[in-house]
């Protein structure tokens, strides 16, 4: 009985959240340094995102770093490739140590190359027969890029709560502007904050999360205060095969995760995943992404083995995109 009771409670929210998740004005063009939003990690992305209640070890740092508290062994160390769209190539890394009692630390890295880009400007009136087209190339834009260098700490406050947070420097370089008073560096760095805590229900393997990323001061630029693209997120996770069957869930794995999400940028979204897992060695995944204009479905896999007591992962994923190819991201990582 109590299992059903479980199963429905959690299907209610998860229904509830996507009705939640049409309703409101789309609210584009209010945040800059969007690039954060960009998923990195294979797992979660093939999960549809939704990782704010399931994410655990080094990948959490990026979406609630409160799941670093749970890894069970000493150390997660994790390295990601995503091939994004525009041929656009983002690399990212993450730590996480165990210090037992004292808590856990992680560092993270992200760095985005924009590849080429090709910078114009405005003609004056005097240079219209010279450029029919109403501007003029200025040729490639030198130093387009950003990056985000984060140390997070967290720490059980008791068996079943677990609180954590990152604080990142986040920067964004545009190269330059050629102004009537000569050029102008486009250049931009913030101290971001992120918290995360997390609830072990103690309902089967019933846990909820929530987290709020990138909570920082506006950045000023010309005459303008721009935000940074501020994301609340509730998340919950649920082992489906422990409802079923205690016995069977020692050698398989259903988890079911629904995040609820808040951005300063856009209406509200639902992200819908599933993960399967063999012998806790072998997972398959697939994900949904509601509300936007792009993302929709995603799936991967994942594969790892022990190899001199560390334990190997290996991580893929594909995100389809509409109007764009699909987004392929891979990971690869050792636990000791």
């Amino acid at each position: 009985m109590q299992a059903k009771k479980l199963l429905t409670i959690t299907l209610l929210i998860a229904s509830y959240s996507l009705a939640w998740a049409q309703v409101g004005l789309k609210k584009v063009a209010q945040s800059t340094m969007n690039f954060q939003l960009v998923s990195i990690s294979p797992r979660a992305s093939s999960l549809g995102e939704a990782f704010c209640a399931l994410g655990t070890g080094a990948e959490a740092v990026f979406f609630n770093p409160a799941g670093i508290i749970d890894l069970n062994q000493r150390c997660d160390l994790q390295f990601y490739t995503t091939k994004w769209i525009g041929d656009i190539d983002y690399f990212g890394g993450s730590f996480v140590w165990n210090l037992g009692r004292f808590g856990a630390l992680g560092l993270s890295m992200l760095n985005v190359d924009y590849g080429t880009i090709y910078g114009t400007s405005l003609i004056t009136a005097a240079e219209k027969d010279l450029y029919p087209l109403g501007y003029k190339d200025l040729g490639e834009v030198k130093n387009v890029s950003a990056y985000a260098y984060g140390l997070t700490y967290g720490k059980a406050i008791s068996t079943q709560f677990h609180i954590a947070g990152n604080l990142r420097l986040v920067g964004q370089n545009l190269g330059q502007s050629q102004l009537a008073d000569g050029l102008k560096d486009n250049n931009a760095t913030k101290l971001v904050f992120d918290g995360g805590v997390r609830y072990n229900t103690g309902l089967k393997s019933l846990v909820f999360g929530m987290a709020i990323r990138n909570f920082s001061s506006n950045i000023r630029r010309e005459e303008i205060d721009e935000q940074l693209p501020l994301l609340f997120t509730m998340g919950i996770a649920l082992d489906l095969m422990q409802v079923i069957s205690a016995n069977v869930a020692k050698d398989h794995n259903l988890n079911l995760a629904v995040d609820f999400q808040h951005p300063n940028n856009y209406t509200e979204r639902v992200n819908l995943g599933l993960e399967y897992l063999l012998w806790n060695r072998i997972a398959l995944r697939a994900g949904y992404q509601s509300n936007r204009d792009l993302a929709s479905w995603s799936a991967g896999f994942g594969v790892n083995t022990n190899i001199v007591g560390s334990r190997v992962v290996f991580d893929y994923s594909y995100s389809n995109f509409d109007l764009f190819d699909g987004v392929n991201r891979f990971a690869i990582g050792v636990v000791f």
